[in-house]
């Protein structure tokens, strides 16, 4: 009789704690769910508060310093100038210090930078591959120069306009290196045989009217 009793009492017990148990595990759960939610809507509200205008100017300027350091990379190894050797490594060393700034800001506001070079610089690169000695650093001095005139018209832009504070002070504190990489480029800029030719042909002509 006593353990009849006692079953009818400890049944409807042990019943009941089983139930609190799968509740507080069903809450766990829903609070882990909601926290993974949480975080992903975080991410997703830190991409959409950059403004559109600044993050175009992030994704161009990853996709400019990542083209950089490729064409830097290729001209150490093909250039046949010693000083645009020299200019290649900079290069290299300059984007690449950039490009890992940049990176570690675009984590922050929530941007996914790309991870491979856009179709006009794999063209650029195609090209430059397929050329050697005078001919290649003619190219590639070219390109940098064309290059790093609208580099410098755009970070100038972005260190104005841009609303993001830490994208705007990044392209402030990146525009001097990008000027001195302008002012390198024209110095060293390589004519092509044909240029050089008629260059020294005007020399010539003027040396014999002098005469």
């Amino acid at each position: 009789m006593y353990l009849q009793t006692a079953s009818r009492v400890l049944l409807p017990l042990a019943l009941g704690v089983s139930m609190l148990a799968t509740a507080q595990d069903s809450s766990a759960q829903g609070a882990t769910s909601t926290g993974g939610s949480a975080q992903s809507s975080q991410s997703d509200s830190k991409a959409g508060a950059v403004a559109q205008a600044d993050k175009s100017f992030v994704m161009k300027a990853a996709q400019g310093g990542m083209a950089e350091v490729e064409l830097g990379n290729l001209a150490k190894e093909k250039a046949q100038s010693d000083q645009v050797k020299q200019f290649a490594q900079r290069m290299v060393d300059d984007h690449g210090k950039a490009n890992k700034e940049l990176k570690s800001i675009a984590q922050q506001k929530g941007i996914t930078l790309p991870t491979s070079l856009p179709a006009e610089e794999q063209k650029t690169k195609d090209k430059l591959s397929s050329l050697s000695g005078e001919q290649f650093d003619h190219a590639y001095m070219q390109h940098m120069l064309m290059d790093h005139k609208k580099d410098v018209a755009e970070f100038k832009k972005a260190s104005t306009t841009c609303k993001d504070n830490d994208i705007k002070e990044f392209a402030g504190k990146t525009l001097p290196t990008l000027q001195d990489h302008l002012k390198e480029a024209q110095q060293i800029a390589v004519p092509s045989s044909k240029t050089a030719g008629m260059n020294k042909s005007k020399e010539q002509s003027a040396a014999s009217n002098q005469q």
